[in-house]
């Protein structure tokens, strides 16, 4: 495809200025765990650490993206108060969480000015 973009085009594809930061994440749970026990932890992981910080989260149970519930990016500060309210979390043995990526094109260098 043509690098030489018009400004509306560049943002209808999320590139270049308008590119879009998110985070995965990889969780796994103890194995002791009911389903109940399961149900309540997401239900508080929405509500505490997604709505909480304005982000979404895009997935299943143990794995899935983390993205802005706007057009835009995650930051840095996001991601890091994500990661430390999942880690803080009595329910998980292993927790990981991915440095910031393009969430249209994952495989795309993050910009500078990004």
């Amino acid at each position: 495809m043509a690098t030489n973009r018009s400004r509306r085009l560049r943002k209808k594809l999320c590139v270049d200025e308008f590119q879009e930061l998110g985070f995965e994440l990889n969780l796994e749970f103890k194995e002791d765990l009911s389903e109940a026990e399961i149900d309540a932890f997401l239900t508080a992981f929405l509500d505490e650490a997604m709505k909480a910080n304005g982000v979404d989260y895009v997935g299943g149970d143990d794995f899935g993206l983390v993205c802005l519930a706007k057009r835009g990016s995650v930051s840095e500060e996001q991601r890091a108060a994500v990661e430390a309210w999942l880690k803080g979390r009595a329910e998980l043995t292993n927790v990981e969480v991915s440095p910031l990526l393009d969430v249209w094109y994952p495989e795309k260098p993050i910009n500078p000015a990004a």
